[in-house]
């Protein structure tokens, strides 16, 4: 029986991994990327907003419009636009891939001032006259509630009249306002229009139902919501839970243009970043290959499959594919190894300590060993990824859905597709002749860690104290040199030109880079069109940008030179920073629930060190903090954290089998098992981050750089301050790292059935 169950697990396995990797076939051929502004263009939209009879349109209240708007963006499902407000009174809109601009427009351009009235049988001084969505006039009271005093909004389909409908969610003490408004509306008899409800958007009423018979007059609908009905369509209901979700916009906007504009990246380096991305991931198989043999080709078949599935999940939630998010998804493609080499090392392990034995049951007990730490640093990232989409916004949201799904593949591949591979090839001609595998000898790593003396953290606090000099130093960079934050972060002056003929956009950009501007943001814009983006510049820097244009395109005329403010503002960055640190708590108490509050405090203490380092030496040399090193930093954030994972996984379990020796020597074990992981782990993520850096194009290399010192922190800190913390904690606190209760040996079994 044990070894029927065994075989149904693996049977299992199976299907599930074809049915995935055959829907992943489907969605690669059938489904069409959607692109980013950085790779293909979009449509640019130009607001202007304009006083109301109680707001003035000022750079305030501009601000505060262009955050309702980044909502209304992102309810439409567009991924990583570029909203930044222009002067006092402008917004400028750029979305990439829409499909039908005239429809954002019209969204997005919405005042949706949403509005719940009473309706009068007779009219009264402060009544007004309107149709209702028969287009018969009704009397309408003054508002009783607003949209402000909305929850939610969701639209779903009508099941009594078959067409659409709006279900509201009311807040506070709006849900009694609509009481009183229902419950005064029920005390006239049905019939009367004093029975009815209005509901105005924009100075239109699109539903104004009657109060049901069944309501009470004086008690009125109850619960704290209602139903908007009015014979939509499903894209209307649609638009209108998302204006009433999004808030109404603080002042009317008037639309100045609408164009489309090219992409923001040149030919050459997008060509340049996937050639790098192709030698880096091409460098990783080959170091696979050369390491682990035959169990290393399966590393490689699950690093393309996880590829493939992660790309066909991304095109099926209809994720915007940008360069840096393709260069992260690159790098997660480097990083899934990780699982991978986990279990090949614990395997190794296995098959060293019972010194031979069955190669099938090593590899088994490899998957038993490394699934804890895998689904334990898996779990975290998922925990700071479903926060940071569920609390931020814009390209932090985006980040969010792209590394959710990573994570979810990552899971897929490692505990199904690769143990049912392993399952395939460790049997017959390899089970017979086990050195083909790869997974037989120590390699030179473990048997170099194995001569080692597992005592080296007896002293913590001297490895807090060299590790407390370098944060030092690193945030010295902060105060003595600076940040230097991009124009996504501080804004910045966008210039506009009009050729008279369509002029070639490499060569401008190539002109203006060696103008000064190397990272000016360069793009056609309308037909004869070139549209400078860059940091705050003087006017003698904007004479040398438009004579580096009108070299290239000969006649050049200035059309607009304006000043914008940053993309990224400041409701968005309070979103992000409130996301982070909810994140980081999130992790903090899973980990103190499922290893020991004293591991989950060093874990998040080497994540902050981390951080800091990055920002300190990013300041020193002067480079760009935009929004790639944003998206760079909470990819260092995901992998500082699994990393001390992975490590505290092994200290739980060396302190159970080793309860009398002092935490310092568990711990200093516990790094030393995992070397080998971090170690080929590293290199394999090397050879990606090295070739972006050295290969790819300019932002990318800074992207890499940051990622690449990430790395270096995020393996140094693990044990130069997550595992002196933790000794330290627990000579304060005695405990840290106690073992959980796991099942009994009679209930863990390999792959064949036998007891393990």
């Amino acid at each position: 029986m044990p070894r029927e169950t065994a075989r149904r697990g693996m049977t299992g396995r199976a299907v599930v991994s074809l049915v995935v990797l055959a829907a992943t076939v489907y969605l690669l051929l059938t489904t069409a990327p959607r692109l980013g502004l950085d790779l293909r263009g979009g449509t640019q939209i130009v607001l202007e907003t304009k006083d109301s009879p109680t707001v003035t349109a000022d750079a305030q209240t501009t601000d505060r419009t262009l955050e309702v708007l980044r909502r209304r963006v992102d309810a439409l499902g567009v991924a990583e636009p570029m909203l930044a407000r222009s002067g006092d009174n402008r917004i400028i809109v750029e979305l990439p891939g829409v499909r039908d601009p005239r429809e954002a427009v019209e969204v997005i351009g919405r005042t949706a001032q949403l509005s719940f009235h009473p309706v009068l049988a007779t009219a009264s001084g402060d009544s007004r006259v309107l149709n209702d969505e028969s287009g018969q006039p009704i009397t309408l009271g003054p508002a009783a509630l607003t949209g402000e005093g909305v929850d939610e909004a969701l639209s779903s389909v009508d099941s009594q009249g078959g067409g659409w409908l709006v279900s509201v969610d009311f807040k506070g003490d709006a849900g009694r306002a609509w009481e009183r408004l229902t419950g005064q509306a029920a005390c006239s008899p049905p019939g009367d229009p004093a029975r009815r409800v209005a509901i105005a958007l924009d100075d239109k009423v699109i539903s104004s139902p009657q109060v049901s018979p069944q309501v009470a007059c004086g008690v009125g609908i109850v619960g704290g919501s209602t139903q908007i009905t009015g014979r939509f369509s499903p894209a209307e209901a649609k638009d209108l839970a998302l204006l009433i979700n999004a808030g109404a916009l603080p002042t009317p906007v008037e639309i100045i243009e609408q164009r489309t504009v090219g992409p923001t990246l040149g030919a050459a380096a997008i060509d340049a970043s996937a050639r790098a991305a192709v030698i880096g991931l091409a460098l990783t198989a080959l170091f696979l290959l050369a390491v682990y043999r035959l169990a290393g080709l399966i590393a490689v078949g699950a690093l393309v499959a996880y590829a493939a599935v992660s790309y066909a999940a991304l095109l099926a939630v209809g994720a915007t594919l940008t360069l840096p998010g393709l260069a992260g998804f690159v790098l997660a493609i480097g990083m899934a190894v990780d699982a991978t080499v986990l279990v090949f090392e614990r395997a190794r392990e296995e098959h060293s300590v019972k010194q031979g034995g069955s190669l099938p049951r090593s590899v088994s007990r490899g998957f038993s060993g490394a699934s804890s730490a895998i689904v334990d640093s898996n779990v975290t990232t998922l925990l700071a990824a479903g926060l940071l989409f569920w609390l931020a916004s814009g390209p932090v949201r985006g980040f969010g859905v792209t590394l959710s799904i990573g994570v979810v593949v990552a899971l897929f591949i490692s505990l199904v597709l690769t143990r049912w591979l392993l399952h395939l090839t460790m049997r017959g001609v390899v089970a017979r002749k086990p050195r083909l595998s790869g997974l037989t000898h120590e390699g030179r790593v473990r048997r170099w860690v194995n001569r080692r003396d597992p005592g080296f953290l007896g002293k913590p606090r001297r490895w807090l104290m060299v590790a407390g000099a370098v944060v030092i130093a690193a945030i010295a960079g902060l105060f003595v040199a600076g940040p230097n934050l991009g124009v996504e972060f501080t804004g910045g002056r966008v210039i506009e030109y009009s050729t008279s003929a369509p002029a070639d956009v490499e060569r401008v950009r190539d002109a203006v880079s060696e103008a000064g501007f190397p990272r000016a943001v360069v793009q056609t814009s309308g037909e004869k069109g070139i549209s400078v983006r860059t940091e705050p510049i003087d006017e003698a820097a904007t004479e040398r940008i438009r004579t580096a244009v009108a070299g290239v395109a000969g006649d050049a005329t200035e059309i607009r030179d304006e000043q914008i403010g940053p993309s990224l503002g400041a409701e968005l960055r309070t979103k992000a920073v409130l996301a982070l640190g909810l994140a980081v708590l999130a992790q903090l108490i899973y980990l103190a629930v499922r290893f020991d509050w004293r591991l989950g405090v060093a874990t998040v203490a080497a994540l902050a060190q981390d951080v800091l380092i990055i920002l300190g030496i990013f300041a020193w040399l002067g480079k760009s903090m935009d929004g790639v090193f944003l998206a760079a930093l909470l990819t260092v954030i995901g992998y500082s954290v699994n990393d001390s994972v992975v490590v505290f996984d092994r200290v739980r379990e060396v302190r159970g089998q080793r309860r009398e020796e002092p935490f310092s020597r568990v711990v200093g074990t516990a790094v030393l098992q995992t070397l080998p992981r971090t170690i080929n782990t590293g290199i394999g993520v090397l050879f990606v981050l090295g070739a972006l850096l050295f290969l790819g194009d300019g932002s990318l290399a800074d992207f890499a750089l940051a990622l690449l010192l990430g790395l270096v922190a995020g393996t140094v800190s693990t044990v130069a301050t997550a595992g002196p913390v933790a000794i330290l904690l627990d000579k304060r606190w005695p405990g840290a790292g106690r073992p959980v209760r796991k099942a009994s040996p009679a209930r863990q079994r390999d792959d064949n059935g036998a007891v393990v």
